[in-house]
């Protein structure tokens, strides 16, 4: 079944090793479909991948291999919400060694251009706090990191 929405990335013919990265990194992921061009296009060749279905967390994408005329910028960005240091680490170092870069307060960006926001559930709480004293110290902890460290998100929230 086609899913009424669906999020559309473009590529610039890696779409599939995309698709397959984001598969083996994040849970409730996968590669479901490849598809052919079924004939010459201005970015590719008949026979050459087109467009990858696949789903990044439950959410359906489709990766585009539309050549290099179109760039991804960071007005969109996967943001992912963890449970623990250990998770955020792991998808944090997925996404930075496999060619991306850092960013800041949580935000990198991988190898295809794509923004990611690894995103510690702990801070969205504490930033969120009806303590508004305690979401501004978290907050403002957030403001001087790059990955985002869980235990001194709680010490800035506790005061």
């Amino acid at each position: 079944m086609i899913p009424k929405n669906t999020i559309c990335l473009w590529f610039d013919g890696t779409a599939l090793e995309a698709a397959t990265f984001y598969a083996k990194t994040f849970p409730d992921s996968e590669v479901k479909a490849v598809h052919h061009a079924p004939g010459d296009y201005p970015a590719g060749k008949q026979g050459d991948v087109l467009t990858v279905e696949f789903t990044v967390l439950g959410v359906p994408c489709l990766g585009l291999n539309g050549g290099p005329g179109i760039k991804h910028s960071e007005a969109f960005s996967f943001q992912v919400a963890t449970d623990d240091q250990a998770e955020t680490d792991r998808l944090w170092n997925a996404i930075v060694g496999n060619g991306g870069q850092e960013s800041a307060c949580g935000w990198c960006k991988d190898k295809w251009g794509l923004s990611w926001q690894i995103t510690p559930r702990t801070l969205t709480e504490a930033f969120t706090s009806p303590d508004r004293a305690a979401a501004k110290r978290a907050f403002d902890a957030m403001m001087t990191m790059r990955r985002i460290d869980v235990a001194a998100i709680e010490a800035a929230r506790r005061g």
